[in-house]
C-alpha cells in the first residue's frame, strides 16, 4: 500500500472515528437528561400520590386513588412490610415488568422492547396505619421516540460529515504527499542513472515541503560540485604523480644501460631521480594534509604574541634560504589562535613569495577595523587578474613551466585555505602584473575560544 493511501485511509478513519465519538456522547448524553427529566417528574407524582393518601383518614377504595395518579403507560404496586405485593393498578397499556431498584439507587431502570422503563419506591402509611411502599412504574415512549429519532439525526450527519472528509482527505492527501512523491522520483532517477537529477519545477512556497525540495536541490548541487571537484583533484593528482614516476623510471632505465660507465650520466641520473623523489614525496605529504583537514579536527586556541611569532617565522626562512624579509610589524601584537597552525598558514605564504619572487619580500601587520591585519608582499611578476579566483583550487597553476621549474605541486595555497578557514582568518589577494602580489591575512580580534572545531 502507497503511502498516500496509508495516509488518507488513517486520517479518514481517524476523523470518522471522531465524528462518532462525538456523535455516541451527544446521544448518550441526551438519554441520561431525558431520565433524569422524568424520574424528577415521577418521583413528584408520587409525592402528590402519599399527600393525597394521606389526607384521606379512611378511604373504601384505595385503588380510585391510585388510578388518580398512574403514570401514562405505567402501573402502581403497594407492597407491604414483608415485600409482597398487597395491590397494583396498572394503564391499558402497560407491559408488566419485574424490577427491583439496587442498593444506594434512586430507581430501577430496565428496557422492554425497545423502550426503557423506570420505576421508584416511595414509602407510605396504608389505610390500616401500616408502613408500606408505592411502586410507580412509568415506560418512557416519548424517550424512545425521541432517542430513536435523534440517533437518526446523528447517523445522517456523520454519513454527510464524513463525505467531504473523505473528499478533503484525498485531495490534501495529494496536495501534501505530491511533492515528496515527486522528490522520490528524482532520487530514484539519481540512483539508477548516476546522476545529480534535481526537482525541475520552481519551488517558490514558503512551507516545510518546499524548503526540503530547496534543501535538496542544494544538496544535490553540492554532490554534483564535490564529486567534479573529486574527479578533478584524482585527475590531476594521478597526473602529477605520472610526472615524477615516469623521471624516475626514465632515468632508472638511462642508468642501467649507460650509469656504471658514465659517471656524469650517473650523477645526472641520480640526481634527477633524488630530486623527483622529493617532489613526489612533498605532493603525497600535502595530499595526505588536505585530507586530514576534512576530518574532524582538534584545535588549541591560546593567547599568541603574533610579532614575536613573524619574526621567528622570517629569521628561519632567512636562514634557510638566504633571502631578505623586511619586517614592519607593530609591537606586542597579541591574538587568540592556534600558533602551531597560523606557524603553518605563514609559511606557506611566505614560501609562496619566496618562490616566485627573487626580490625581498615585506612582511607588514597591525590593527585595521577590528582585525590583525599580515601582509605578505613580493615584487615578482604578478598574477593576472582573471586567475585570482582560482589561487585556492587544487593543483591550479597560474604558469606550467613557473610552478614546475621551482617545484610547486599546486596544492600549497590549497592548504592555505584550508587552515585559514579552520581559524576564521580571511585571505585577501591583491596583484598587479610585473609590480608583484600581496597575500593579506584578516584575524578576528574577537575570535570566540574554543577547543573543537568541524572543519567541513
Amino acid at each position: 500500500m502507497k503511502l498516500r493511501t496509508k495516509i488518507h485511509v488513517f486520517t479518514t478513519l481517524l476523523m470518522l472515528v471522531l465524528i462518532v465519538l462525538v456523535n455516541f456522547g451527544v446521544y448518550k448524553l441526551y438519554e441520561q437528561l431525558s431520565i433524569n427529566t422524568e424520574y424528577k417528574q415521577l418521583v413528584l407524582r408520587g409525592e402528590e400520590l402519599v399527600t393525597t393518601f394521606n389526607q384521606f383518614q379512611e378511604v373504601s377504595d384505595p385503588n380510585m386513588v391510585l388510578r388518580s395518579y398512574i403514570p401514562s403507560n405505567g402501573a402502581i404496586n403497594v407492597i407491604n412490610d414483608r415485600g409482597k405485593e398487597m395491590t397494583s393498578v396498572q394503564s391499558p397499556l402497560y407491559d408488566p415488568v419485574q424490577m427491583q431498584i439496587g442498593k444506594n439507587e434512586q430507581y430501577a431502570l430496565t428496557e422492554v422492547k425497545g423502550i426503557p422503563t423506570i420505576m421508584i419506591e416511595i414509602p407510605a402509611i396504608w389505610t390500616n396505619g401500616n408502613v408500606v411502599k408505592f411502586q410507580l412504574i412509568q415506560q418512557l415512549n416519548d424517550v424512545a421516540f425521541n432517542r430513536d429519532l435523534l440517533k437518526l439525526i446523528l447517523t445522517a450527519v456523520t454519513i454527510l460529515v464524513a463525505i467531504p472528509i473523505i473528499l478533503s482527505n484525498m485531495v490534501l492527501g495529494s496536495i501534501i504527499l505530491k511533492p515528496l512523491e515527486k522528490l522520490n522520483r528524482v532520487m530514484s532517477k539519481s540512483t539508477t542513472s548516476g546522476t545529480y537529477e534535481k526537482i525541475d519545477e520552481s519551488i517558490a512556497g514558503k512551507d516545510e515541503l518546499a524548503e526540503i525540495g530547496r534543501t535538496f536541490n542544494h544538496m544535490m548541487e553540492a554532490l554534483e560540485t564535490n564529486y567534479r571537484k573529486q574527479q578533478q583533484f584524482v585527475s590531476n593528482a594521478s597526473h602529477e604523480l605520472k610526472t615524477p614516476l615516469t623521471v624516475i623510471d626514465s632515468y632508472a632505465k638511462l642508468l642501467l644501460r649507460r650509469g656504471f660507465t658514465n659517471e656524469k650520466i650517473a650523477k645526472e641520473a641520480l640526481d634527477a631521480i633524488v630530486s623527483e623523489s622529493n617532489r613526489m614525496k612533498d605532493l603525497i605529504a600535502q595530499m595526505l594534509e588536505l585530507a586530514k583537514n576534512k576530518e574532524y579536527v582538534s584545535i588549541s586556541i591560546g593567547k599568541v604574541n603574533l610579532s614575536q611569532l613573524l619574526k621567528d617565522v622570517t629569521l628561519q626562512l632567512k636562514q634557510a634560504y638566504n633571502r631578505e624579509f623586511q619586517l614592519q610589524i607593530e609591537p606586542s601584537l597579541f591574538v587568540n589562535t592556534d600558533e602551531q597552525r597560523l606557524k603553518q598558514l605563514l609559511y606557506i605564504l611566505l614560501d609562496n613569495a619566496r618562490k616566485y619572487s627573487d626580490d625581498k619580500i615585506v612582511l607588514k601587520a597591525g590593527v585595521e577595523n577590528n582585525n590583525i591585519s599580515i601582509a605578505i608582499q613580493d615584487f615578482g611578476v604578478g598574477i593576472p587578474e582573471e586567475q585570482l579566483p582560482h589561487l585556492f583550487d587544487r593543483f591550479y597553476r597560474v604558469k606550467e613551466d613557473r610552478n614546475r621549474k621551482t617545484g610547486g605541486t599546486g596544492l600549497g595555497l590549497a592548504i592555505a585555505k584550508e587552515l585559514s578557514d579552520l581559524l576564521q582568518i580571511e585571505i585577501i589577494v591583491e596583484s598587479e602584473i610585473n609590480v608583484g602580489t600581496t597575500f593579506r591575512l584578516m584575524i578576528p580580534l574577537n575570535y570566540n575560544e574554543r577547543n573543537e572545531v568541524d572543519s567541513q
